[in-house]
């Protein structure tokens, strides 16, 4: 264990990202723990989930995008030209802030990762199916419909559907992007629960505009501001007596 109370599985060292000649993050530099979960905070248009796209290399798809420096993943620099990119996405799973399901079965929205890398068998996939909706608080749901498409659940259970399809490859980091924004409070508070459920076996990264979601599932926090890094603490410590200013002012809604 490091002096920050957890052992290391992402370090980003001097990341800089422009879009164009937009400068979106300057010089970020910090470590996230593995098996906790980290929430990124921060007013529209800071850099969160720029720098959250830069964990699954999605950056990739911006022809104006340009990085530099490194992030590493259990010591391997994944924006190194050699970095297998395909590898590296299905070891970091992402679940966006509009549930996706796929236009196709619930058992086929999770079926379709594992299937991509090559599980074949039917048995395997059931187990993985299985497992996978067990994992995203799901399968006593929907274990009865699993031929039904997956478009046809509700908005909570297409989200947490989206989940399992993450998980199904069994992935070391679990990234999401304002996961709960377009849902109803009851299906919010399960996908925070889910959440907490889910560090047991993932490394979780959040990006959220919602100051009491970020002190209630995450373990440390993360404000960033016009692309800067401000502060990165322990969520506890940050929301009671944070060491800048802004991040004061900023959770106390002062402005953002």
């Amino acid at each position: 264990m490091a002096e920050n109370g957890f052992e290391t599985q992402i370090r980003t060292i001097g990341l800089n990202l422009f879009y164009g000649a937009a400068h979106v993050l300057k010089d970020i530099t910090f470590d996230i723990g593995r098996k906790t979960v980290t929430a990124f905070i921060g007013p529209s248009g800071c850099g969160k989930s720029s720098y959250l796209r830069c964990l699954n290399r999605m950056n990739d798809f911006i022809p104006s995008a340009k990085v530099a420096g490194t992030i590493e993943i259990d010591g391997e620099d994944i924006l190194s030209p050699s970095t297998d990119v395909i590898a590296l996405r299905r070891r970091v799973g992402m679940v966006f802030q509009k549930p996706n399901p796929f236009p196709m079965s619930i058992y086929e929205n999770v079926a379709y990762g594992p299937r991509l890398n090559g599980v074949k068998s039917r048995s395997a996939l059931d187990d993985i199916v299985e497992s996978s909706l067990r994992g995203a608080a799901l399968w006593d749901e929907v274990k009865s419909k699993l031929g039904r498409p997956g478009t046809g659940l509700s908005g909570g259970q297409q989200q947490r559907l989206c989940i399992a399809r993450a998980i199904a490859t069994q992935p070391d980091v679990l990234l999401m992007d304002e996961p709960t924004s377009a849902l109803d409070p009851m299906s919010t508070a399960r996908v925070e629960e889910l959440i907490r459920d889910l560090k047991v076996d993932y490394t979780v990264v959040i990006v959220t505009h919602n100051m009491q979601q970020a002190a209630r599932i995450s373990d440390y926090t993360a404000f960033f501001l016009l692309g800067d890094l401000v502060e990165y603490d322990r969520t506890a410590r940050m929301f009671t007596s944070p060491s800048d200013k802004r991040t004061e002012d900023y959770i106390s809604g002062r402005f953002g």
